[in-house]
């Protein structure tokens, strides 16, 4: 009987740390700094265990457990986003206090070119006035000869085209409000990204 019992303690530990294993390169993929990803699975697994009784269906848990983990690391870069004061009059932030990933923005804006330049004329060149130039829909509209009505179709449909294309071409993780929290290439035919 002792040995059995070693046994599935022995199973137990195997199954643990292969989770745990699981877990952290999960987090690893979305957080840099190493000492972050050993908090975020820290409280990850607070989180089961405060919650495992909520799990109805054992058969769900790998996606429970993938959703208690992505959660995690989206609280982690919320509880890292700097406070932005409002100024005197309330009147919202100061543009020179921009938090760092605004920058970030404007890259990722400049690396979308080459997907827009493969949208038929009009979207593309509705997206490139309004997403890339910077322009009010109205006044794109107006340099287009085109209704505003019209313009917001185009830019509308060409927004759609370019999320189908770049869901094509990436797996693409979003938060609960739509933002970009990871993206990671697709891989071809021929194992080419």
């Amino acid at each position: 009987m002792l040995a059995a019992e070693a046994r599935v303690d022995e199973i137990a530990r195997d199954a643990w740390s292969q989770l745990r294993a699981r877990v952290r390169a999960f987090v690893a993929r979305r957080i840099s700094q190493p000492a972050d990803v050993d908090d975020v699975v820290q409280d990850v697994f607070l989180r089961v265990h405060g919650h495992v009784r909520d799990l109805r269906d054992d058969e769900a848990f790998e996606g429970w457990m993938a959703r208690i983990a992505r959660n995690a690391v989206i609280d982690h870069y919320r509880r890292r986003r700097p406070a932005v004061p409002l100024d005197e009059a309330g009147g919202g932030p100061d543009p020179e206090d921009e938090p760092p990933e605004a920058e970030g923005c404007c890259e990722l804006a400049g690396s979308l070119r080459p997907f827009i330049d493969q949208l038929p004329a009009p979207y593309r060149d509705a997206l490139r006035a309004t997403e890339l130039d910077g322009l009010p829909q109205a006044a794109a509209a107006e340099r287009a000869g085109i209704s505003l009505s019209g313009m917001k179709s185009r830019v509308q449909r060409g927004r759609a085209r370019l999320r189908d294309m770049l869901q094509t071409c990436c797996m693409i993780e979003v938060d609960r409000y739509g933002c970009v929290i990871n993206a990671e290439p697709r891989c071809c035919p021929g194992g080419r990204p």
